[in-house]
């Protein structure tokens, strides 16, 4: 079996302290880490590329029109795929949209990580929910991660875990100085196999002074080939 690290973060568009988000990131040592709120306006691919490396991370480029959200992968996984999407929204609504990347350790079966940012209005939540589940079915296990702005009583929540199952911790995530929300999760298919909880020592001054949301991390193994 391969065990993979997946987390998320919800950075603000790097408007707190991005030192201290990549301090925080480098800590907890993801292989893939899906990431919500970052730079998406012209030219900020320069300051998106600058903080991937600075977390000791790579990142395939390419995320404008995914509303904010993309994915950081680490050299010890191997990505076939990487991809952005946008979702429709209502006029003057903040973009929203998706990131894609199929991954897998040497010899072992591949994964597709998705990254997700739903939005404020929940109809528009659902329905998004929705695109979202149908683009990836079919395409091997899935782990699909990020900030559903809502809890498990809603539609969109409950959407995902009608075919995933939620594999991240409980613990509320947001806001970042008391947190006391879960709004920040990781759901899996069935077949990928969730290991123990491995806590990770983060500085509380790094985590309040990061963003305005906490880190979620698990880990993964997938079968071999």
């Amino acid at each position: 079996m391969g065990s993979i690290r997946v987390a998320s973060y919800n950075l603000r568009d790097f408007k707190d302290d991005p030192a201290a988000a990549a301090r925080v990131i480098r800590a907890i040592d993801p292989d893939v880490l899906c990431l919500q709120e970052v730079p998406r306006r012209l030219f900020s691919s320069f300051r998106v590329a600058a903080f991937a490396a600075r977390c000791g991370l790579y990142w395939s480029g390419r995320h404008r029109g995914s509303g904010g959200t993309t994915i950081f992968t680490s050299l010890r996984v191997q990505v076939a795929e990487s991809r952005h999407h946008r979702l429709r929204v209502a006029r003057l609504q903040r973009t929203r949209g998706y990131a894609v990347a199929r991954v897998a350790s040497p010899g072992h079966q591949p994964l597709v990580v998705a990254s997700v940012h739903l939005s404020l209005d929940a109809t528009e939540r659902e329905r998004h929910a929705g695109q979202v589940l149908r683009s990836l079915s079919g395409g091997g296990p899935v782990v699909l991660a990020g900030d559903l702005n809502e809890g498990e009583t809603g539609k969109a929540w409950q959407l995902f875990a009608a075919g995933l199952r939620l594999v991240s911790p409980t613990t509320p995530t947001f806001p970042a100085r008391s947190p006391r929300r879960l709004l920040d999760v990781v759901f899996a298919s069935p077949e990928v196999a969730v290991l123990p909880h491995a806590d990770v020592d983060l500085p509380e001054a790094d985590l309040v002074a990061a963003t305005d949301h906490r880190p979620v991390w698990v880990d993964l193994e997938t079968p071999t080939v």
